[in-house]
C-alpha cells in the first residue's frame, strides 16, 4: 500500500471512529422513548447513569448497550482494516481512542458529551475480552462495596492499564499501541470524573440508587406535549 494512501486510510478510520463515538445514545434513546433530554436534569450528563435517574431502567440499559456497542464496533472495524486492508496494528489503538473521544467530546452535541465509562468498556472488549471482564469485575466489586458508581469507574480505569500490562504475553499477546491506548483512555476517563473526585473527597457524592425519578430536581420524567385539545 502506498504511504500516502496508508495515511489517508488511517485518517479515514480515525474520523469514522470519532463520528461513531459522537452518536449520543442517551439523547437518542430518550427521544424515542419520550423522556426528557438527559442534559436537562441530574448531572446533565448524556450517559446511562443519568438516564437511570428517570427511573426508566430500559432506557438506561439501552443507552449503556449503545454506548458500549459503538466502542466495540470502532475497534472491530479497525481490526478488520488491519487484517484485510494492510493497515498497521496501531490503527486499532487509534480507533479505540478516537471513538472514546467522540463520546466525550461529541461532534453532534457541541463537544459536550458523557464521561465515557460505557464506551471505554466497549473499547476494552474490542481490544481483549478478558481485559474487559477484569475491568468490569473491578467496577462491580468497588460499586458493591462502596455504592459509589463514580469511585468504581475511577478505580476500574486505574486498574485497566495494569491488567493489560501484567496480562500481556500471559493471557493475551502484548501490544504497545494497545497498552498506550488503554492508558490514554484511562487518564481521560479519570479527568472527566474530576468533579466526582472533588465530591467524593468532600463526602458529597451521591450513592447508587439515590435521587431517582420524579424526586430529582427538574423532574426528568416523560415530556409533556402542549397545545393539545382538552376533552
Amino acid at each position: 500500500m502506498p504511504p500516502s494512501f496508508l495515511v489517508l486510510a488511517i485518517l479515514a478510520l480515525v474520523a469514522l471512529a470519532y463520528v461513531l463515538g459522537s452518536i449520543p445514545f442517551a439523547v437518542v434513546v430518550s427521544r424515542i422513548m419520550g423522556l426528557s433530554d438527559p442534559r436537562s436534569y441530574g448531572s446533565k450528563n448524556p450517559g446511562a447513569t443519568n438516564v437511570l435517574r428517570t427511573g426508566n431502567r430500559t432506557a438506561a440499559a439501552l443507552t449503556l448497550l449503545g454506548d458500549a456497542a459503538k466502542g466495540w464496533a470502532a475497534v472491530w472495524l479497525a481490526s478488520l482494516a488491519v487484517r484485510h486492508w494492510g493497515l498497521p496494528g496501531y490503527a486499532v489503538g487509534l480507533a479505540g481512542v478516537a471513538v472514546f473521544l467522540g463520546h466525550v467530546y461529541p461532534l453532534f452535541l457541541k463537544f459536550k458529551g458523557g464521561k465515557g465509562v460505557a464506551t471505554a468498556l466497549g473499547v476494552l472488549l474490542g481490544f481483549q475480552p478478558w481485559l474487559a471482564a477484569a475491568t468490569v469485575a473491578t467496577w462491580l466489586i468497588v460499586a458493591f462495596a462502596t455504592r459509589y458508581s463514580s469511585l468504581a469507574a475511577i478505580v476500574a480505569a486505574i486498574f485497566a492499564p495494569l491488567y493489560y500490562l501484567f496480562g500481556g504475553n500471559i493471557a493475551w499477546r502484548f501490544e504497545g499501541a494497545i497498552c498506550l491506548a488503554v492508558v490514554v483512555i484511562s487518564v481521560l476517563l479519570c479527568y472527566r470524573h474530576q468533579a466526582n473526585i472533588a465530591r467524593l473527597l468532600a463526602g458529597k457524592e451521591d450513592r447508587i440508587g439515590k435521587n431517582k425519578g420524579s424526586a430529582e430536581k427538574g423532574h426528568p420524567g416523560p415530556r409533556r406535549r402542549s397545545g393539545g385539545r382538552k376533552h
